[in-house]
């Protein structure tokens, strides 16, 4: 009978694990476009990507744009973009990215997504922090 369980408790949990990397990969993919568009300079496109709190914050996308200029200048212009560790919570993910800016200097940069009413996942927020800096 315990060895029922068991298997039953890890199929549940096996099962589980593919939705957590489709909603990973989901997430990345977002992060991923918004990036994209930040190359082109497509100011709608990449201020789709953003949770209603952005957009309350900054409500037009080229004054979405202009703040990730100012403020996040190895975001919009970089040599490297890549993706570390994700967690999911509920329905937050946080997604770790470590970046190599326009001047080779490295940067950590953690996304936060939450699913919306809808099931999107839109991105809430971007802590940046240069490589070594303590937190």
């Amino acid at each position: 009978m315990r060895i029922a369980a068991l298997l039953v408790a890890l199929s549940i949990a096996l099962s589980a694990a593919p939705a957590f990397a489709d909603d990973i990969a989901t997430a990345q993919g977002i992060i991923r476009a918004q990036e994209q568009a930040f190359s082109r300079d497509d100011a709608a496109a990449a201020y789709s990507y953003a949770a209603p709190a952005i957009r309350e914050i900054f409500p037009a996308p080229d004054i979405f744009m202009s703040m990730v200029q100012k403020g996040y200048a190895p975001v919009y212009r970089h040599k490297s973009f890549e993706f570390g560790d994700s967690k999911i919570d509920g329905d937050w993910i946080a997604q770790h990215v470590h970046i190599i800016d326009a001047n080779g200097e490295a940067w950590e940069a953690l996304y936060t997504l939450e699913q919306q009413a809808d099931g999107s996942y839109k991105i809430t927020g971007c802590s940046l922090l240069k490589a070594g800096q303590a937190v």
